[in-house]
């Protein structure tokens, strides 16, 4: 049986999920979190045999949280449901944590071909990954799009925004509750025909990412 629940928050990935569910390990035990979807992401999911967890909240942070309260199993998964990942890479990553290696295992996006990334999306990331190294002395170089750990410990660790700014609010805490970290290179693919991405889909969903990032950083 699975000792690990992949969460997927979701807004309109209905295309995605056709694909990617079909690909999901064995090891793995998928929830799917629904965050205000318009396109029948839901039902696709269901349809896929994916468990589905409906949260009203928009946010990232909101549809993160609403996954990891629904998991039950020792060890959570989270990574993006547009298709620019491959589902097995999670596998090494939880290997990290289950053995005791790593606290907190998480992905460095490597894009697979050019534009796969765009320029403002990268050079956001890269500077908020470079203020977080300075600051606080982060041990990886990305911000943690895939990335596995305890349930137990990411419930006590006790992230609380519920926006784009989740995942570097995760390590400001992990690192000052000295998580040992493992980062791993992780495949970043075109995500999949059909859906565009609520950060990097534009320069003005990249600035208000930003803008939610700078409210975590200044607290």
């Amino acid at each position: 049986m699975p000792d690990c629940d992949l969460i997927l928050p979701c807004r309109d990935e209905a295309a995605a999920l056709r694909a990617l569910l079909s690909r999901i390990p064995p090891d793995l035990s998928v929830i799917v979190v629904d965050n205000g979807s318009t396109d029948g992401t839901a039902d696709v999911a269901r349809a896929l045999g994916a468990r589905v967890v409906h949260e009203a909240t928009p946010g990232y942070g909101a549809a993160v949280q609403a996954g990891l309260l629904a998991a039950t199993n020792t060890y959570v998964a989270f990574m993006d449901a547009d298709g620019s990942f491959d589902p097995d890479e999670v596998l090494p990553l939880l290997a990290e944590v289950r053995a005791g290696r790593a606290d907190l295992a998480v992905g460095r996006r490597r894009p697979v071909s050019r534009g796969v990334w765009p320029w403002h999306a990268r050079a956001g990331n890269a500077l908020i990954v470079a203020w977080l190294r300075r600051r606080i002395h982060l041990d990886a170089h990305d911000i943690a799009p895939l990335r596995v750990c305890r349930r137990e410990a990411l419930l006590a660790l006790d992230v609380r925004d519920r926006r784009f700014g989740y995942p570097v609010e995760l390590l400001q805490k992990a690192t000052a509750s000295g998580w040992r970290f493992s980062e791993h290179d992780v495949s970043y693919h075109p995500r999949a025909e059909g859906t565009r991405s609520k950060v990097s889909g534009s320069v003005t969903g990249t600035v208000r990412t930003a803008r939610d990032f700078a409210k975590v950083l200044s607290r």
